[in-house]
């Protein structure tokens, strides 16, 4: 199975067996997803670490998990990156990594969610180069 198919299998396994609708987590990592591809085209999905979503361009961007109680987006990178909306709210006492982690009825701001994953991309790219 592609990764695309295993991600796209994990967003409707996280319905939420005592409600009708989809559940908010799967909604979220939807989103997460959508936004991600929006704002780079060329990034690549992958599934790692026995179930991990994952999001490349020319090295790991960020991957992504649901929890009971959150949806957490973590990049590689994090610490390197510029976040002048304060996305990043979970992880922040590590050297490298990053976390946004968003609760039922958070709202993701896109436009900085967008910006921060073209500035992990470009980080990605400047290592490349300096190689």
């Amino acid at each position: 199975m592609k990764p695309s198919e295993q991600i796209d299998q994990l967003i409707v396994g996280l319905n939420d067996p005592l409600r009708s609708e989809a559940s908010w987590r799967g909604k979220m990592l939807a989103n997460f997803r959508k936004i991600i591809h929006d704002a780079d085209p060329e990034i690549i999905e992958d599934w790692k670490w026995m179930g991990t979503p994952c999001w490349s361009h020319d090295g790991l961007i960020c991957v992504a998990n649901a929890h009971k109680d959150k949806v957490k987006l973590t990049f590689s990178h994090g610490a390197s990156l510029p976040d002048p909306d304060k996305l990043f709210n979970a992880g922040l006492e590590g050297n490298r990594w990053r976390a946004i982690d968003l609760y039922e009825g958070d709202i993701i701001n896109e436009r900085s969610l967008k910006s921060l994953i073209r500035s992990a991309v470009a980080h990605n790219l400047a290592k490349k180069s300096t190689k």
